[in-house]
Protein backbone atom coordinates (compact mmCIF):
# COMPACT_ATOMS: atom_id res chain seq x y z
CA UNK A 1 0.00 0.00 0.00
CA UNK A 2 1.56 3.27 -0.83
CA UNK A 3 1.99 6.23 1.85
CA UNK A 4 1.35 9.81 0.60
CA UNK A 5 3.97 11.29 1.02
CA UNK A 6 2.99 15.38 -0.04
CA UNK A 7 -0.29 16.98 0.85
CA UNK A 8 -1.45 20.60 -0.07
CA UNK A 9 -4.07 23.10 2.26
CA UNK A 10 -6.64 24.38 0.07
CA UNK A 11 -8.56 27.91 1.15
CA UNK A 12 -11.65 29.00 -0.07
CA UNK A 13 -11.69 32.83 -0.56
CA UNK A 14 -13.16 35.85 -2.13
CA UNK A 15 -9.30 37.33 -2.86
CA UNK A 16 -6.86 34.48 -3.45
CA UNK A 17 -3.60 36.20 -4.58
CA UNK A 18 -4.24 38.85 -1.60
CA UNK A 19 -4.85 35.93 0.86
CA UNK A 20 -1.59 34.04 -1.03
CA UNK A 21 0.32 37.26 -0.41
CA UNK A 22 -0.57 37.38 3.47
CA UNK A 23 -0.03 33.63 4.10
CA UNK A 24 3.48 33.97 2.28
CA UNK A 25 4.70 36.69 4.52
CA UNK A 26 3.42 34.79 8.06
CA UNK A 27 5.10 31.55 7.41
CA UNK A 28 8.25 33.37 4.78
CA UNK A 29 6.72 31.13 1.83
CA UNK A 30 7.40 32.51 -1.41
CA UNK A 31 4.56 32.86 -4.45
CA UNK A 32 5.56 31.00 -7.57
CA UNK A 33 6.36 33.11 -10.15
CA UNK A 34 4.04 33.95 -13.05
CA UNK A 35 3.94 31.91 -16.04
CA UNK A 36 6.49 32.04 -18.73
CA UNK A 37 6.05 35.63 -21.15
CA UNK A 38 4.59 37.76 -17.96
CA UNK A 39 6.60 39.48 -15.59
CA UNK A 40 4.29 40.22 -13.32
CA UNK A 41 0.53 37.95 -12.14
CA UNK A 42 -0.97 41.12 -13.02
CA UNK A 43 0.15 41.54 -16.40
CA UNK A 44 -1.24 37.71 -16.86
CA UNK A 45 -4.61 38.77 -15.60
CA UNK A 46 -4.32 41.41 -17.81
CA UNK A 47 -4.36 39.35 -20.66
CA UNK A 48 -6.92 37.19 -19.95
CA UNK A 49 -10.41 38.45 -21.48
CA UNK A 50 -12.46 40.83 -19.06
CA UNK A 51 -15.13 37.71 -17.94
CA UNK A 52 -12.08 35.65 -17.11
CA UNK A 53 -9.87 39.03 -15.25
CA UNK A 54 -8.99 38.41 -11.36
CA UNK A 55 -7.20 35.48 -10.23
CA UNK A 56 -9.55 32.59 -9.23
CA UNK A 57 -6.43 30.93 -7.64
CA UNK A 58 -3.59 31.26 -6.02
CA UNK A 59 -0.55 29.17 -4.47
CA UNK A 60 2.67 29.79 -2.54
CA UNK A 61 4.98 26.96 -1.06
CA UNK A 62 7.78 26.20 1.86
CA UNK A 63 11.00 27.88 -0.26
CA UNK A 64 13.34 24.71 1.10
CA UNK A 65 10.30 22.16 0.14
CA UNK A 66 9.60 20.61 3.70
CA UNK A 67 6.51 22.32 4.65
CA UNK A 68 2.84 21.59 2.53
CA UNK A 69 2.32 23.52 -0.73
CA UNK A 70 -1.08 26.21 0.43
CA UNK A 71 -3.26 26.85 -2.19
CA UNK A 72 -6.16 29.85 -2.53
CA UNK A 73 -9.52 29.20 -5.01
CA UNK A 74 -11.84 31.95 -5.07
CA UNK A 75 -15.28 31.06 -4.27
CA UNK A 76 -18.69 33.02 -4.75
CA UNK A 77 -19.70 32.50 -0.87
CA UNK A 78 -18.03 34.27 1.95
CA UNK A 79 -17.34 32.57 5.49
CA UNK A 80 -20.08 31.87 7.38
CA UNK A 81 -19.00 29.74 10.26
CA UNK A 82 -15.95 28.83 12.01
CA UNK A 83 -13.34 26.48 10.44
CA UNK A 84 -13.38 23.43 10.63
CA UNK A 85 -9.32 23.08 10.11
CA UNK A 86 -7.00 25.53 11.03
CA UNK A 87 -3.15 26.09 10.69
CA UNK A 88 -1.33 26.48 14.38
CA UNK A 89 1.99 28.41 13.27
CA UNK A 90 4.42 26.95 15.83
CA UNK A 91 5.74 30.57 17.03
CA UNK A 92 6.37 29.38 21.14
CA UNK A 93 8.18 25.62 20.53
CA UNK A 94 9.86 24.91 23.73
CA UNK A 95 9.11 28.31 25.42
CA UNK A 96 6.71 28.35 28.78
CA UNK A 97 5.25 31.23 31.11
CA UNK A 98 5.45 34.51 30.41
CA UNK A 99 8.50 34.00 28.25
CA UNK A 100 6.01 31.91 25.90
CA UNK A 101 2.93 34.44 25.71
CA UNK A 102 5.88 37.16 25.02
CA UNK A 103 6.92 35.57 21.72
CA UNK A 104 3.26 34.91 20.59
CA UNK A 105 2.10 38.73 21.50
CA UNK A 106 5.05 39.84 19.50
CA UNK A 107 4.33 37.32 16.33
CA UNK A 108 0.52 38.35 16.63
CA UNK A 109 1.72 42.61 16.45
CA UNK A 110 3.90 41.60 13.55
CA UNK A 111 0.81 39.67 11.97
CA UNK A 112 -1.63 42.60 13.11
CA UNK A 113 0.27 44.39 10.90
CA UNK A 114 -0.35 42.63 8.14
CA UNK A 115 -3.98 43.00 8.46
CA UNK A 116 -4.53 39.94 10.84
CA UNK A 117 -7.00 40.17 13.74
CA UNK A 118 -6.22 39.14 17.36
CA UNK A 119 -9.00 36.97 18.67
CA UNK A 120 -8.25 36.05 21.93
CA UNK A 121 -5.37 34.91 23.99
CA UNK A 122 -6.29 30.97 25.51
CA UNK A 123 -3.67 30.99 29.09
CA UNK A 124 -2.06 27.75 29.60
CA UNK A 125 -3.78 25.14 32.32
CA UNK A 126 -2.88 21.85 33.79
CA UNK A 127 -3.15 20.21 30.02
CA UNK A 128 -1.96 23.13 27.46
CA UNK A 129 0.51 25.88 27.25
CA UNK A 130 -1.24 29.46 26.14
CA UNK A 131 -1.84 29.79 22.70
CA UNK A 132 -3.38 32.76 20.66
CA UNK A 133 -6.09 32.59 18.42
CA UNK A 134 -6.12 35.04 15.22
CA UNK A 135 -8.24 35.68 11.81
CA UNK A 136 -6.57 36.11 8.81
CA UNK A 137 -7.46 38.98 6.01
CA UNK A 138 -10.60 37.05 5.45
CA UNK A 139 -11.49 36.21 8.55
CA UNK A 140 -10.47 32.69 8.38
CA UNK A 141 -9.05 31.35 11.78
CA UNK A 142 -5.56 30.24 13.01
CA UNK A 143 -3.72 29.76 16.19
CA UNK A 144 -0.08 30.92 17.16
CA UNK A 145 1.19 27.97 18.86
Amino acid sequence: MASIKQFQVTFDCARPERVARFWSEVLGYVVPPPPEGFTTWDDFDRSLSPEQQGPAFASCADPSGVGPRLFFQRVPEGKVVKNRLHLDVRVGVGLVGEERVAALEAECARLVALGALRVRLLTADEENESCLVMQDIEGNEFCLD
